[in-house]
């Protein structure tokens, strides 16, 4: 699997209960925040759910 790194460019203010648990879930925790996660099915899922709010980069 490859890894990638999640960065969260847009604030969830605004959006819905769902898509704040989403990017709860994926672990970010505040604008500008950047994560590194193992590309696996369910973190494509979760990525595509809430494409709109955040960058991903493969590393």
């Amino acid at each position: 699997m490859s890894k990638v790194k999640i960065t969260q460019t847009k604030s969830v203010s605004g959006q819905t209960l769902r898509q704040r648990r989403t990017i709860q879930a994926l672990g970010l925790k505040r604008m500008h925040h950047t994560i590194e996660k193992e590309l696996t099915p369910q973190v494509k899922g979760m990525i595509e759910a809430v494409h709109h709010l955040i960058k991903v980069e493969n590393i």
